[in-house]
């Protein structure tokens, strides 16, 4: 899709990381942002520092609370009517074994990383359809097809989120509507979020060069926004290699189950 002066973007997670980045890039290119986040402090301060590219709104918000999502969705219909694009971008990672959990980790990982993706997406999805065009671009991780120690929950929020976001693509397609669907699964992305993660093989994103891949994602209409290049093979790996053979190669060859062994996150 070409993105416009006349383009309404919805952004969750849009105060730090590559959300802040894609509203930076959004607003460069004439678009309006609506920028959501849990951190108030920060989100004023981010739409204070990007308003001198473009007009861009914010709204703070908690994703993992249901009536929050459905209440903030019903303002931003009231003040920008329709918006043409939505990217779930908002997400956690708690970085421990699954035994050190609590229930409460449980249900925020979830309700974050994969249940908010669908509740938003409820909100704006039919009015899409409607009006015949829009486009929801989902971040999951390359974490949605690959296992890994110390972040399991996750592994099981992004495997539902990719999960969800590429069936819903389908969707789209039989009921012939004009909504595209993408989903992106990037590797590690160094922006504060998997601080302490070392890879041995496999590099660590840009944060920049993330945002725009994803963006140009976005304007292409792709299905599948993968990287680097080596993520868009791990399903056609685990396929061909016995689950054995796959660990060796993950784990020892590659060290990806080791990544997350000195695991800190951001503070």
């Amino acid at each position: 899709m070409k993105i416009t002066s006349e383009t309404k973007i919805l952004i969750t997670g849009a105060a730090s990381g590559i959300g802040l980045i894609m509203s930076r890039i959004l607003l460069e290119k004439g678009a309006e942002v609506i920028a959501w986040d849990i951190n108030q402090t920060a989100l004023e301060q981010s739409v204070k520092e990007l308003s001198k590219y473009g007009k861009i709104t914010g709204y703070t918000v908690d994703v993992s609370k249901e009536e929050q999502l459905i209440d903030t969705s019903k303002k931003v219909k009231e003040n920008h009517k329709n918006i043409d694009v939505l990217i779930n971008n908002a997400g956690i990672v708690i970085g421990k074994y699954f035994t050190e959990h609590s229930l409460q980790d449980i249900n925020r990982s979830m309700d974050i990383n994969a249940k908010a993706l669908m509740v938003i997406a409820l909100q704006f999805l039919p009015d899409m359809i409607t009006q015949g065009k829009g486009h929801i671009c989902n971040i999951s991780s390359s974490a949605g097809f690959i296992s890994n120690p110390k972040m399991s929950l996750y592994v099981a929020s992004k495997w539902a989120a990719t999960g969800w976001s590429d069936s819903l693509r389908i969707e789209m397609q039989i009921l012939k509507t004009n909504v595209n669907i993408t989903t992106v699964t990037p590797y590690y992305i160094n922006t504060g979020m998997f601080d302490g993660v070392k890879s041995q093989i496999i590099p660590i994103l840009k944060p920049e060069y993330a945002a725009r891949r994803i963006i140009k994602g976005i304007e292409k209409n792709k299905i599948y926004v993968s990287m680097p290049l080596g993520m868009h093979f791990i399903r056609l790996t685990q396929g061909i290699l016995p689950v054995k053979v796959f660990d060796f190669v993950a784990g020892k060859m590659l060290g990806i189950y080791h990544t997350m062994d000195h695991f800190t996150g951001r503070k």
